[in-house]
């Protein structure tokens, strides 16, 4: 039996006095997609930082191959790659240095090249030397989401809302990216509010329902 790559045990995790979730138990093998629902308060962006190692749960543990976060934070955070809610872009500085920079802060190697590569990708040619501050919300989603074309060799994808503000294009390329992701045998933790996203057929997924 194939182990998994990423479990959670009796997580429970507490916020402002109120808990969110307790006994939470989840085991997620390599090439597959975890998606998370519920409503709006249920604590789909704290599981989310909880897997990530950014906030400490009130109960449980989170494990990666089989051993706690928390042992192993430096090597777990060179596997992951974390798109929260927001861009979380610097204004003054232009598209492709905030790919750079995001880049570096995730210890992904990159160049001039690759950043217009990746730009490319999701429809920013012409756009890497504008400022942050002078693109849309759709824009500034798709510079942030550009780091998963640089990061196809870490492990763990954790991605909080990332359709947000994208157009049908963006989306339709953010599904294949993350198919492909889960194909090459990697694990995609994500959020989404769009109910009817048109997943590849036959891709391995799975739901929690907060």
């Amino acid at each position: 039996m194939v182990s998994p790559m990423l479990e959670l045990r009796e997580l429970a995790c507490v916020r402002g006095g109120r808990a969110l979730f307790s006994g939470l138990n989840l085991a997620v093998r390599g090439g597959w997609l975890l998606r998370v629902s519920g409503p709006n308060g249920a604590g789909k962006t704290s599981l989310l930082r909880l897997v990530c190692g950014l906030l400490r749960p009130e109960r449980g543990e989170v494990l990666w191959q089989g051993m706690g976060i928390g042992r192993q934070r430096e090597e777990f955070h060179r596997q992951l790659v974390y798109i929260g809610h927001a861009a979380a872009l610097k204004d003054d500085l232009s598209a492709s240095e905030n790919l750079h920079l995001a880049a570096r802060l995730s210890g992904i190697c990159t160049n001039e090249r690759d950043a217009a590569a990746a730009l490319g990708a999701v429809g920013l040619q012409g756009r890497e030397r504008t400022l942050a501050r002078n693109l849309s919300q759709g824009q500034r989603r798709r510079v942030a989401l550009a780091r998963l074309v640089l990061a196809t060799q870490a492990p763990l994808w954790v991605l909080d809302e990332p359709f947000n503000a994208l157009d049908a294009t963006a989306a339709a390329w953010l599904l294949q990216c993350i198919a492909a992701q889960v194909q090459r045998g990697g694990v995609v933790l994500l959020t989404s509010h769009e109910a009817a996203l048109a997943w590849p057929e036959g891709l391995p997924q799975m739901e929690l329902a907060l």
